[in-house]
């Protein structure tokens, strides 16, 4: 078997030029009528034993039209050997006892529904993809996978047999992927690429497991990429304080941070100033009252002093 330039067990088809076989088609009834006119009654028999194989002959030779549109290819096998695959586009004819199994070749768009999945670190995730795809071996397609479980009929193969295939694949892709990377980033590890900030460089992966799994069919992936990502619901709750409480802790680092450089340039600027001369003791309790003002969640009370009664 000779290989093709784009596929590795694929070499093209023949087929003729449609319009050029129509004269064929003109010429075997127009011999059978003429055989029956002169013929006459005197050799009535011959004229029908030459035109009754001339009818069957142009019914059989009908059967071989087919038409073919952009992005479309049909495997030709006759009786179980397999002819090529022919994709020209237009009107054609091909040997009426080839079979002709129909494929499209145009990108085909899958969304992958949610599924639940451990993380690295262990926390169950939901995870979905988009998926474009496309066949690129048709002899793959045809004859690597099982016609039984494609549900082909012979003339094609069913497009949502195909799909079912490509979901199971990229079903076991996808928690492979996953299983690689933590949804968020842990404290042990805060430069790790996670699957919530990972982009493209998941979507790439993916992609490559994905294409890996396919191969084998003859089936091409164009693009996979998440379009959903979230803790599963048993964890969701945790999980969301777990953030809360991170995003807290890392605002006041920030707020006491600013509350300190406040403080210190307050009593910089005050000691520089020579507004007031305080003692070690008055700046402590500045640097109190000025961090519990910078820092409350609150605004503070001021509390006067008026002296004693």
């Amino acid at each position: 078997m000779t290989g093709s330039q784009n596929h590795e067990y694929e070499y093209r088809g023949a087929a003729m030029n449609g319009f050029l076989t129509i004269a064929l088609a003109v010429i075997i009834p127009a011999i059978a009528v003429l055989a029956i006119i002169f013929g006459g009654d005197e050799h009535l028999g011959l004229s029908i034993g030459v035109a009754l194989p001339m009818f069957i002959l142009e019914i059989i030779f009908l059967v071989g039209y087919f038409t073919q549109e952009p992005n479309q290819a049909r495997v030709m096998i006759f009786f179980g050997k397999y002819k090529g695959t022919f994709r020209k586009v237009g009107f054609f004819w091909a040997n009426p006892f080839m079979n002709r199994v129909k494929l499209s070749l145009r990108i085909r768009n899958m969304d992958i529904a949610p599924i639940k999945v451990n993380d690295k670190v262990g926390n169950p995730v939901l995870i979905g993809m988009v998926l474009v795809w496309k066949i690129k071996d048709t002899y793959k397609v045809v004859f690597d996978l099982d016609s039984q479980s494609l549900g082909g009929t012979g003339t094609h193969v069913r497009t949502s047999a195909l799909d079912n295939f490509v979901r199971i694949q990229s079903d076991a892709a996808l928690r492979e992927v996953t299983g690689q990377f933590a949804y968020d980033q842990t404290e042990s590890d805060l430069e790790a690429i996670t699957l919530r900030d990972g982009g493209e460089t998941i979507n790439n992966l993916l992609e490559h497991k994905i294409n890996e799994r396919l191969a084998m069919a003859g089936i091409e992936v164009v693009e996979a990429r998440l379009n959903y990502l979230a803790y599963a619901p048993e964890i969701a709750a945790v999980m969301l304080r777990r953030q809360q409480a991170s995003a807290i802790i890392t605002a006041r680092e920030k707020i006491v941070e600013g509350a300190v450089s406040m403080v210190e340039m307050a009593l910089k600027r005050l000691e520089k100033d020579q507004v007031v001369n305080l003692s070690e003791e008055r700046k402590a309790a500045m640097v109190s009252n000025l961090l519990v003002v910078l820092c409350a969640d609150e605004a503070a009370q001021p509390v006067l002093n008026t002296g004693n009664a």
